[in-house]
């Protein structure tokens, strides 16, 4: 298979280098602007009141100018001493002015100091915050799940393993797209933003510690760059990929992957499968849909069931797993099942047996 446009590929993965990083699901907080905005209120109030109380007790204070403090002597004396400028023109002279700016004006000048300084070290420790949450993800993260591409399949492949149990902490995103990152933290996961054919973005993404990668790109030619460079940095993980063309399923595999499936042949047989029945092909879609209805699943082969037929399960099985073989059903039929064996069944949502009982 030529693939066409790499030149175009590596153009857009050297702009996109300084852009590579994970972003993590971040916590519901205010945006910076109505922090800030909110902070400089507080100051506000902070200053409103202390010019209140110096305002009140006027006549404990003396204007070196004039003798007497006004309105605007307040609340200048006020500035002043909440910033800690402290000129020395106003100043408190009787008791009751110096035990109120020992008892109120020093804490609310804590405080106005505390707001202002406090804005400043946000900023500062927000970077230092977010390597530290990086880092204990990182540290924590085992047997995970990478889903290369948030597209239409890439989503639909997370909604059908989150349905099956998989944590949202348990799934990384990569994607080249800023805004898809952004959605996918927005929904809970965590995102990588770059060019999923080059290995140091699979590293940022954990590739090498995965358990599972699904890969569902765009284009088949960048489907198979990723599962080269995903198999060679983990050479134990289940590696899914989705191809457009029937005719490049056999590369994908060839580079690495565990199962390909090819979304055009698929809705196309679905499509004909409709066509002729409806009915059937409405079955076929609940079967896909995983949570509702009729779900297929694999399972292994529990004790009671080692040297039985397919027909004496519990379950309705539709074909048998043994080692890395694919038992047809006929085949599956005339087989007694062994222990190492593994089930594809097809029962409710929820795990209840067709025609049997929970568990």
């Amino acid at each position: 298979m030529k693939l066409p446009g790499h030149d175009a590929m590596a153009r857009q993965a050297g702009e996109n280098l300084i852009t590579r990083r994970v972003k993590l699901p971040r916590q519901v907080v205010d945006r910076p602007l109505r922090q800030v905005a909110k902070r400089l209120l507080m100051a506000l109030a902070v200053l409103i009141l202390t010019t209140l109380i110096v305002w009140i007790d006027r006549d404990g204070y003396h204007d070196n100018a004039n003798g007497k403090v006004d309105f605007l002597d307040a609340v200048y004396y006020a500035t002043v001493t909440l910033s800690t400028t402290g000129y020395g023109d106003i100043v408190p002279y009787s008791d009751s002015a110096r035990l109120t700016n020992i008892l109120l004006v020093t804490p609310l000048r804590v405080l106005f100091l505390i707001i202002l300084v406090g804005t400043t070290l946000e900023v500062l420790t927000e970077r230092t915050r977010e390597e530290w949450r990086l880092n204990r993800w990182k540290a924590q993260l085992r047997e995970h799940t990478v889903i290369v591409g948030f597209g239409t399949k890439g989503r639909s492949a997370i909604q059908t393993l989150c349905a099956t149990g998989l944590k949202k902490d348990q799934v990384v995103i990569v994607d080249p797209s800023a805004k898809v990152i952004e959605t996918a933290n927005a929904e809970g996961f965590v995102g990588v933003i770059g060019d999923a054919t080059r290995s140091d973005v699979l590293l940022r993404a954990e590739l090498q510690k995965a358990r599972q990668v699904v890969i569902a790109t765009q284009r088949d030619d960048t489907a198979v760059l990723v599962t080269l460079t995903a198999r060679q940095l983990n050479r134990g993980a289940k590696i899914v990929a989705a191809v457009r063309e029937e005719e490049n399923a056999p590369l994908l595999r060839q580079s690495g992957a565990d199962a390909v499936i090819t979304s055009a042949s698929a809705a196309g047989r679905l499509l004909g499968l409709s066509v002729l029945s409806p009915s059937a092909g409405t079955v076929m879609e609940d079967l896909i849909q995983q949570g509702s209805g009729l779900d297929m699943v694999e399972r292994p082969v529990k004790k009671s069931e080692v040297g039985r037929g397919v027909r004496e399960t519990e379950d309705l099985v539709v074909s048998v797993l043994r080692g890395h073989r694919l038992l047809a059903y006929d085949d599956a039929k005339a087989s007694p099942l062994q222990l190492t064996d593994r089930l594809i069944t097809i029962v409710r949502a929820g795990g209840t047996p067709v025609g049997g009982q929970p568990e």
